[in-house]
């Protein structure tokens, strides 16, 4: 019992189109390992038609949320899925448990883990990297936008989930939720992976954030100076649902 009290507080960043419940089979497996998790449900998947929340709403939402766990002195390691690395680099800067402790504070981030995720310097929006890498023509092949801006994945099993257990397919795809497509567009004003200690998953399967993006955005950190361990999952984008053990065995590497 006494193990299972020094592990850090997990919160979990999710994705676009996700929402909490996304993210039960990974919960679950985190917690059977001893760990205590949050996911918050972020402002932009409120399915409000035209969309009242974006990238701002989401960052201020986790930022308030990670800020009340850290104050009260708990230790938080942060796991940011897909779009959830925008809002988490945007929102934690200034909580990492290093400068919290050098300001004599308790608690704090100790460390951030991109699981496919947007890992990215300040200024920089999301579609910024796909027009780097030339691909801006499969943004509507990929994503159903609607005039208010708000999407759909055109086709998240084959896009966003990949290869996986079939028969759990169809309650995961339920969870999926229309969400303010907008947030890509949006540069994020922070970043920080700066002071916080990193690690990323990636994911070599990749259809919505492909491997490729996936390394020029660990290549970014590193040249930034930031070390960065990385772990490699041969599934999609989705290895919350499709690779849970490999993150969860990951999440232990990182987590001591």
């Amino acid at each position: 019992m006494a193990a299972t009290q020094t592990r850090p507080t997990l919160v979990i960043v999710h994705g676009g189109w996700h929402v909490p419940k996304s993210y039960n089979k990974l919960v679950v497996a985190l917690e059977a390992e001893g760990y205590e998790v949050h996911v918050p449900r972020l402002p932009s998947t409120n399915q409000v038609r035209p969309p009242n929340a974006d990238l701002e709403s989401d960052t201020s939402l986790v930022r308030g949320y990670v800020e009340s766990l850290v104050r009260a002195g708990r230790n938080v390691v942060a796991l940011m899925h897909s779009y959830g690395g925008q809002v988490g680099s945007n929102a934690l800067y200034g909580l990492g448990a290093e400068t919290r402790a050098a300001q004599g504070l308790e608690g704090g981030v100790c460390h951030l883990i991109y699981m496919t995720a947007y890992a990215v310097p300040e200024g920089t929006a999301m579609m910024d990297k796909v027009k780097e890498f030339g691909n801006m023509d499969l943004v509507p092949i990929a994503f159903d936008i609607a005039e208010d801006g708000s999407c759909l994945s055109r086709d998240p099993k084959a896009f966003l989930i990949g290869p996986g257990p079939d028969e759990e397919f169809d309650e995961y795809l339920q969870t999926f939720v229309r969400w303010n497509g907008n947030c890509m567009y949006q540069a994020s004003t922070h970043a920080a992976w700066r002071e916080i200690p990193v690690s990323f998953i990636y994911t070599t399967e990749d259809m919505t954030i492909p491997f490729t993006y996936q390394k020029n955005f660990v290549g970014g950190l590193e040249k930034a100076g930031r070390k960065v361990q990385t772990f490699e999952l041969h599934t999609g984008h989705c290895p919350n649902f499709t690779a849970t053990e490999g993150v969860v065995n990951a999440v232990k590497v990182i987590t001591g």
